[in-house]
């Protein structure tokens, strides 16, 4: 800023404005900031290159994985997902039920009891939180697309979306997938929408 240049903060306005900066000869960058920006541009531009081909990694894994590509069929679990849901849970069979699955991943409401008398507040968030964001962030962007949709999980989604907001709902399909996902490496079965 010091030199009247700007980039905004994104990431992909960072890789597309560094090179302009550095090919302009007009403005007035040193020729050691000129070196020191380069050199943290192909810095960036080696681990934008780790990061492809880790993805394509993840992608070949999940192709290979005749249970990934089971888990992959459900709305919101991508490869990513898929396979990171995999190697966190290991043996599904460790868990006697899905709701213990959703409830190791941080997923369930914590529960205060009192007087005979039980609150629920926010989710535990214990658990693998990688995962647990992985699993929110595929339910956004199911729940962002099923005001289109007149499917029964579309529908349910919809109303619960409406009943209880958006983020809460988010979590909701979290748990829901999260326990499908349990049920599916337990039992070994296809994902069957209902």
């Amino acid at each position: 800023m010091e030199y009247g240049i700007v980039i905004p903060k994104q990431i992909g306005q960072l890789r597309r404005g560094l090179p302009r900066v550095l090919e302009d000869a007009t403005n007035e960058l040193s020729e050691d900031m000129r070196s020191l920006f380069a050199g943290l541009y192909e810095e960036l531009q080696s681990v934008d290159k780790i990061i492809k081909d880790k993805d394509k990694q993840i992608v070949t894994i999940h192709r290979e994985s005749e249970l990934s590509q089971r888990l992959g069929d459900i709305e919101g679990i991508g490869p990513l997902t898929a396979t990171a849901f995999i190697s966190a849970v290991g043996d599904a069979k460790m868990f006697k039920r899905g709701r213990d699955c959703s409830a190791w991943l941080g997923l369930v409401p914590r529960q205060h009891s009192t007087g005979g008398k039980t609150v629920l507040g926010s989710i535990s968030k214990r658990g693998d939180r990688y995962l647990r964001t992985n699993l929110i962030h595929g339910a956004r962007s199911v729940i962002s697309k099923a005001d289109n949709k007149t499917d029964a999980r579309s529908r349910w989604i919809q109303q619960l979306k409406s009943r209880v907001g958006m983020n809460k709902a988010c979590v909701a399909l979290a748990n829901k997938n999260a326990r499908i996902l349990w049920a599916i490496m337990a039992s070994g079965e296809q994902y069957r929408v209902s």
